[in-house]
């Protein structure tokens, strides 16, 4: 959500930065109904003060026994407040659409975001790790032998449909050892508190997390009108709607690992073998609600925490900085961590780290309160992928496919999977 009182400042500056994103201006249209709510809203408390003052008369009029006087005040006085009935209502309806209108308009970017129009003009800012250099053709995951019996798409779309996948065995202990392992080093190591949270919530929540209105049809929504979480970024975010920080208190810095759902509208032909792209995954998430001050190097902090689990399972990775033209709605700059994938030959996302600034907070009322006593200032919210479990376990099996069919698999999961480092050919684990 943007401030109104930055358009009104400074419009030619907001319509500016939202054409780096590629988007038409707004501000004329933005400030029109502005002017006219606030009219409105100004001859909404004319009205009301003539009413007020007329009332006051009425009384007097009576007293003198001037009857005339008396009927034309208390009939002035009727007018009036149906008058101001109706401009209130006027203005209410002209707020709500402000509001709306707002609410459609993504965050403008930071400054250092490069300018493009596409991924074609991401920057890569970082990359790690040597690529596999196989004496074979290297398969995707859900060719390699030793996987393809676990991982199992056609009883998943005899009981769901297309875009979900039922993991089993060995393959299925590999993708929980992987969010168990994400979950500690975040907690033991990282600094974030855990967090078990719904996946159910109501539209507030979303609408808090720039969900809503605008990307309706990118979830899913029950009967009864709970909406199934893309991810739990909105969960945790949206636990500091309406509150008012103590400044001490910041960073607030959360993890979850949960489900989520996508409609993955949009997205039809694209990525339809394996489970790249499916209606249902899990990711270990990471927010941060900070001051201010504190958000760019918070954002540097999560990228670095999300880069670190990827060297630790010794999977290839690099790091792009989105360009205008490719970030998300409510993002003022995001960082896409891009792991190997060998059977494909090419770099995929398996994180974005994002910060909005003040945008979602703006959304959802969350402030904090400074420590010098000054007035309360909304926060800085962040979030990241830390990282997509699913995507992870892809990364994983791809880099550590043998030619046998077996894969080698990091040393780091070891722990959580018994002391065993190798999926086997018969899709046991050794």
């Amino acid at each position: 959500m943007h401030d109104i009182k930055a358009i009104r400042e400074n419009p030619d500056a907001f319509d500016a930065a939202l054409a780096r994103r590629g988007d038409t201006p707004v501000s004329a249209q933005v400030l029109a109904l502005d002017e006219a709510r606030r009219a409105k809203i100004s001859a909404a408390e004319t009205a009301q003060a003539e009413q007020n003052k007329a009332s006051k008369l009425v009384g007097a009029a009576k007293a003198k026994g001037d009857e005339a006087e008396f009927e034309r005040l208390r009939t002035l006085v009727s007018d009036k407040k149906a008058e101001v009935t109706a401009m209130q209502a006027e203005a209410k309806d002209l707020d709500a659409q402000l509001t709306d209108m707002l609410a459609r308009i993504p965050n403008l970017p930071a400054d250092d975001a490069p300018d493009g129009a596409d991924e074609a003009d991401n920057v890569e800012v970082n990359r790690w790790g040597d690529v596999p250099a196989f004496d074979f053709k290297a398969k995707e995951h859900f060719e390699i032998a030793s996987v393809a019996a676990s991982m199992d798409f056609e009883t998943a779309a005899k009981t769901s449909g297309a875009r979900f996948v039922m993991l089993k065995g060995a393959v299925a202990r590999i993708h929980r050892a992987l969010a168990q392992f994400m979950i500690d080093i975040h907690v033991d190591e990282n600094g974030l508190t855990e967090h078990m949270t719904p996946v159910l919530v109501r539209d507030e929540a979303m609408y808090g997390t720039d969900k809503l209105p605008k990307f309706g049809d990118d979830s899913y929504q029950t009967t009864n009108g709970w909406w199934l979480i893309p991810t739990s970024e909105v969960t945790l975010t949206y636990s500091v709607a309406g509150d008012v920080l103590e400044e001490a208190a910041l960073p607030r810095r959360m993890t979850a690992h949960t489900l989520c759902f996508r409609s993955e509208a949009g997205s039809a032909g694209r990525d339809t073998s394996g489970m790249l792209r499916q209606h249902q995954f899990e990711k270990v998430e990471m927010v941060s609600v900070t001051h201010p001050d504190q958000s760019d190097d918070e954002q540097k902090r999560m990228l670095r925490c999300a880069e670190d689990m990827l060297e630790r399972l010794g999977v290839p990775y690099r790091t792009v900085i989105l360009c205008t033209g490719d970030m998300g709605f409510g993002a003022r700059r995001t960082f896409d961590i891009e792991a190997w994938l060998p059977g494909q030959n090419a770099y995929r996302e398996i994180s974005s780290v994002s910060t909005t600034g003040d945008f979602q907070a703006r959304r959802m009322n969350a402030r904090f309160k400074p420590a010098d006593g000054g007035k309360p200032q909304f926060v800085h919210t962040l979030n990241g992928s830390g990282l997509a479990v699913g995507r992870c376990l892809i990364a994983v099996l791809e880099n550590g496919q043998q030619a046998d069919g077996s894969v080698k698999l990091p040393d780091v999961l070891a722990p959580y999977l018994g002391g065993k480092t190798t999926l086997g050919v018969d899709g046991t684990l050794s």
